[in-house]
């Protein structure tokens, strides 16, 4: 299962993960596939030039769980931190222009809801 192989390599790359880190995780990931359609929808509307499909998989996976943070999770994150964090991922994670990319994205996306 995907969510599975989402969870396992994050905590793969978080070795010294804490209980609650783990349970963030999990809420992260499973929640984003939970809400992915409705996701998918606030980032196509946002992003006119690019097809969501045609977007690079980190990015992809990045924004749509920045998404779920600001826009569905229960206790939702402030879209300043979690773009913030997003932005700090891709860069990881990313090529040399994600981070630039996922900002542009969720900044799009925040200022569409205004």
């Amino acid at each position: 299962m995907q969510e599975t192989l989402a969870i396992d390599t994050a905590l793969e790359e978080t070795k010294s993960a804490k209980k609650q880190d783990v349970s963030f995780i999990h809420l992260l990931v499973h929640g984003t596939r939970e809400h992915l359609e409705a996701i998918d929808r606030q980032i196509t509307q946002s992003s006119r030039d690019w097809k969501i499909s045609r977007m690079a998989t980190v990015d992809r996976n990045i924004v749509r769980m920045a998404v779920y943070e600001i826009f569905f999770a229960k206790e939702k994150q402030t879209p300043k931190i979690a773009i913030n964090e997003a932005v700090e991922l891709a860069k990881k994670f990313g090529t040399d222009d994600s981070g630039r990319y996922v900002n542009g994205i969720l900044g799009a996306m925040i200022k569409h809801e205004s």
